[in-house]
């Protein structure tokens, strides 16, 4: 039997979800889907930065070290195993949840203080200069744990001011501390690069923290006249023999000191002159020869622009300026006030190093003892670099993707 076409009716179609249906679920579903975040490129560039440290921390070191103790490995060996232990020890640390470490500031801030006070009157002297605690065998720089005490107690106590952070009153008691640590360290170790570090990262914590500009600007006026007052003071003055306006001197004609005080800035100087665009190539530098004195220390950036030339040293601020913006990223999306301050803190450290030691080895600013962070030979620096780096990552772990 033949059926009637006008009796067949087409299967209705489901209608399809709207785009506003389809974009609800979606924004619903991947409201549900967080997973945790770490900055695996931030521990790229950490490893990175150490191992280009290690090569040119033997390309610099063994002609040195095969004088004075018949072994080209020693300082490349010492440091190579203080990196590694230094790099672990900062993949543990990232474990430990943050907050349970401010908890812990003021006593750390506390014991810090104390270790630089009593560095003046036990500490053991290195190079004319007593900044170290311990022995021989093992010592460390007290002004180190400093930069940690500040980058943890500063952010602490403006997380716990919250939305009293206004005004003058909050500044002035951030300050304080941030001031106490800077004096301590000038004061009692001699050391004035580190105490300018650690004033620097105060007043930058209280820029960022403090809502209006106007108080930060008088407060940050009137610390600068006192600095510049107490630095005219000391150079005017001649506390300390004369030795700032020595080095000042030695600063703006280093040509006139050749024999004395300007000999190590101008080798540091020959050397990149040396070195040119390209470079000499990977361990044919001259003045690491016995020319440049702790060429694996404060000048080593002379040596890697030597060897490898303004483009290999543009690469390696290049590496720095990655690790920066690697802590900016974890700084901006940190899930805290106080996981953002400490990051913050870490990235005005860093930074101020940096900059501070280039400037120092291309003659910008007189001498000071300030090494290369990664780079420049030295335990200390390398432990408490890489536990900030731990503190750094500890904070991108607890960010959170959607």
């Amino acid at each position: 039997m033949a059926v009637r076409s006008d009796t067949i009716r087409p299967v209705p179609k489901k209608k399809s979800a709207s785009r506003k249906t389809k974009r609800r679920l979606f924004v619903a579903r991947t409201a549900d889907s967080e997973r945790d975040y770490f900055d695996y490129n931030l521990l790229a560039v950490v490893i990175l930065l150490t191992c280009f440290g290690l090569i040119m921390l033997y390309s610099s070191s063994a002609y040195e070290a095969i004088v004075e103790n018949n072994d080209d490995m020693v300082y490349f060996r010492k440091q190579a195993i203080i990196s590694a232990c230094a790099l672990v020890f900062a993949l543990v640390g990232s474990q430990i949840d943050y907050h349970r470490l401010a908890d812990f500031s003021f006593p750390i801030y506390a014991i810090s203080t104390f270790l630089l006070i009593i560095t003046k009157f036990v500490g053991r002297e290195v190079n004319g200069a007593k900044r170290w605690l311990g022995t021989s065998s093992f010592s460390f720089q007290p002004a180190e744990i400093a930069k940690i005490a500040v980058i943890l107690l500063l952010p602490t106590l403006i997380a716990k001011m919250g939305y009293k952070m206004k005004g003058i009153k909050p500044v002035l008691i951030v300050g304080i501390f941030g001031f106490i640590s800077a004096f301590c360290t000038y004061y009692f170790t001699d050391n004035l690069s580190t105490a300018i570090i650690i004033l620097g990262i105060a007043v930058v914590l209280i820029f960022i923290a403090h809502p209006k500009t106007m108080p930060f600007v008088i407060v940050g006026c009137i610390a600068a006249a006192f600095i510049a007052g107490l630095v005219a003071w000391i150079i005017l003055s001649d506390v300390d023999g004369g030795f700032r306006i020595a080095r000042i001197q030695v600063w703006l004609h280093p040509e006139d000191y050749a024999s004395s005080g300007g000999y190590q800035i101008l080798q540091a100087l020959y050397a990149i002159g040396n070195g040119g665009f390209f470079g000499k190539g990977l361990g044919n530098s001259t003045q690491k020869l016995g020319s440049l004195p702790e060429a694996q220390n404060d000048m080593i950036f002379s040596i890697i622009c030597e060897e490898l030339g303004i483009f290999g040293a543009m690469l390696v601020i290049l590496l720095f300026v990655f690790l920066l913006y690697r802590l900016f990223f974890i700084a901006q999306n940190a899930p805290d006030l106080l996981g953002s301050l400490i990051v913050c803190g870490i990235f005005v450290h860093i930074s101020l190093q940096v900059v501070l030691n280039i400037a120092v080895v291309t003659n910008l600013i007189p001498t000071t003892g300030i090494t290369l962070p990664f780079i420049s030979y030295g335990g200390t620096s390398i432990l408490f670099l890489m536990a900030e780096m731990g503190l750094a990552l500890g904070v991108s772990r607890q960010i959170k993707l959607k």
